[in-house]
């Protein structure tokens, strides 16, 4: 299926490495006009220089996600910037894992605030049939012992997920979200437990029926999906993309 988001404005919040990165060079791939934001100013450049290859307008600025203030001047800028805003993606994570302070405080701060703020940031700007697209996790279908914070707020993610796109179908924006299965690339989580011999690799691999981790072009893929006419009737919906691990954890 080939995609194509010519004259399209997309912003990608947390856009600089891993899925974030990925959906962002495809929209820029497919002929849109792409923001990221980072708090990191290395990879943010890194990924600008290589969004800015495909020849079309980029907006790449520095944010702090866990910041309402930070949140909405990057929203505001990226939207005078591109002209408006046809897609909206909330990617980061506070990767908040324990059942302690500082796990609950990441993952709502992150996962779930920045999501809520991003979004309100955008609303003024969105332009007709526009598509906020938020990237939860399949940990946020199951209760977890390991990393409780996390999969709650994944969980807050989805319920969200569905009473936005209550909210904003009048207004004729839809709200998807996609939930990832284990998602590995250069520096990412599960690449950084695999170099460190963590035996949690190697059991979520066998996890997984098709035997593989998947990668970040894999959900960037659902997520152009997503955005585009293919979808135009969707809205509210959580897809999994996860190569049938939920099924191998059954």
């Amino acid at each position: 299926m080939a995609f194509d988001f010519s004259g399209k404005r997309v912003v990608v919040a947390g856009g600089s490495r891993g899925i974030g990165r990925a959906i962002a060079l495809g929209f820029a791939a497919a002929g849109a006009d792409v923001s990221i934001c980072a708090r990191g100013a290395a990879t943010l450049d890194a990924t600008a220089a290589e969004l800015a290859a495909h020849g079309h307008r980029v907006h790449a600025a520095p944010c702090d996600l866990a910041d309402a203030t930070s949140v909405a001047g990057y929203i505001a800028a990226a939207a005078a910037d591109l002209g408006g805003i046809d897609v909206l993606v909330n990617n980061a994570s506070g990767f908040g894992m324990g059942d302690n302070e500082a796990g609950w405080a990441a993952g709502l701060s992150v996962d779930v605030m920045a999501m809520v703020r991003a979004s309100h940031a955008a609303l003024p700007s969105l332009l007709p049939n526009a598509s906020i697209i938020h990237i939860s996790s399949i940990s946020g279908f199951t209760p977890s012992t390991r990393a409780p914070a996390y999969a709650a707020v994944k969980a807050m993610m989805m319920s969200y997920t569905r009473s936005q796109a209550a909210m904003l179908a009048p207004k004729g924006v839809r709200v998807n979200c996609i939930a990832p299965g284990s998602i590995e690339f250069p520096g990412g989580v599960w690449d950084q437990r695999k170099q460190a011999g963590d035996a949690l690799y190697d059991r979520t691999l066998k996890g997984i029926p098709f035997g593989r981790m998947g990668t970040a072009e894999e959900i960037a893929e659902v997520a152009l999906f997503l955005a585009s006419n293919h979808a135009r009737w969707m809205t509210g919906q959580i897809l999994a993309v996860d190569g049938g691990q939920m099924l191998g954890a059954a």
